[in-house]
């Protein structure tokens, strides 16, 4: 499954339009849960809240897993469908990284009410990995977590990530290693991608002063707005063999995701229409925010693909 997301054209402001007060104390968390801590953007946000000092309770399926990958980390199984295992992971958590994995379509039922139990268990800030472009996308299901959130009157932020460059390792990989290629439909459409590391930096910089983030939706991006064909380029002159961009059609990338990838119906849905997006230039708007919190420029797409290179040779 593609981890995304679509960054879409600039939106007017990067603060959600809400006035609202939560009595949130200033300064920093003195736990917290960072749920779906075996995925790509979970176990950066661990591991750089950790590395900022702040204790982290990492939550995910498999417990096993969790001690195995975070040994020095309190870690705890935790389940959206498994309501008996929310308290055990919120007790003692001041602060909550949520995200939404993937196959989770019903928020009514999931990720809202477990906002919900946060709070009532006392957790004082919520940062959301959201999608960019998620306040005019109606249909994506973090919408509806967003407009929750909004309704609390509790203390939370949003991030709004553009396209991961950690997806060539994921949804592409695959097509890369196998087939020599990069096979989506996003004719010349350019994206702004956005390495994980960074979004992760930037929801730690949130949990060590979250009182300066509240109600607020900010969108990441890359530094730079490219091309399928130049990231194939990239990978290309990294692993010494031709990687080549194929765009394609949107029946033939349904039949693709379907038929020799064994998606579902509702990822192939979903992952499509997000490509197709690129056409149009939803992607390309490269956001200052990053720099602006970090510092220093986002990551490069080309330093990702330097640093990762071997999980395209194997």
């Amino acid at each position: 499954m593609i981890t995304y997301v679509l960054c879409t054209e600039r939106a007017s402001s990067d603060e959600l339009a809400l006035d609202r007060t939560s009595g949130l104390q200033s300064g920093l968390m003195s736990r917290v849960l960072v749920t779906a801590a075996l995925g790509n953007v979970g176990s950066e946000v661990a591991r750089e809240c950790t590395e900022r000092g702040l204790t982290v309770r990492a939550a995910g399926l498999a417990e096993a897993e969790l001690k195995a990958r975070f040994p020095a980390l309190e870690s705890v199984r935790f389940d959206f469908l498994d309501r008996a295992t929310w308290a055990g992971a919120l007790t003692g958590c001041d602060a909550v990284f949520l995200l939404r994995p993937p196959p989770l379509g019903d928020m009514d039922a999931t990720l809202n009410p477990f906002v919900d139990a946060a709070y009532a268990a006392g957790a004082r800030h919520i940062v959301f990995l959201s999608v960019a472009g998620a306040d005019r996308m109606k249909w994506v299901p973090h919408r509806k977590v967003e407009l929750h959130l909004a309704s609390t009157g509790k203390a939370w932020t949003v991030l709004r990530p553009g396209f991961f460059a950690q997806n060539l390792k994921d949804a592409y990989r695959r097509d890369i290693v196998e087939d020599g290629r990069l096979y989506v439909p996003a004719a010349d459409g350019r994206v702004a991608f956005l390495d994980v590391r960074d979004a992760a930096e930037v929801a730690a910089l949130i949990f060590e002063d979250p009182s300066a983030y509240q109600q607020k939706a900010l969108t990441l991006t890359g530094p730079e707005a490219i091309t399928f064909a130049r990231v194939a380029e990239l990978l290309s002159g990294t692993l010494g063999k031709t990687i080549r961009y194929e765009p394609a059609s949107i029946l033939g990338y349904i039949w693709h995701l379907r038929t020799k990838r064994k998606q579902s119906w509702m990822q192939v849905i979903v992952q499509t229409i997000l490509h197709v997006g690129l056409r149009r230039g939803d992607a390309q708007a490269v956001e200052p925010t990053v720099e602006k919190l970090l510092g220093r420029p986002p990551r490069s797409l080309a330093d990702y693909i330097t640093r990762d290179a071997k999980v395209w040779r194997s």
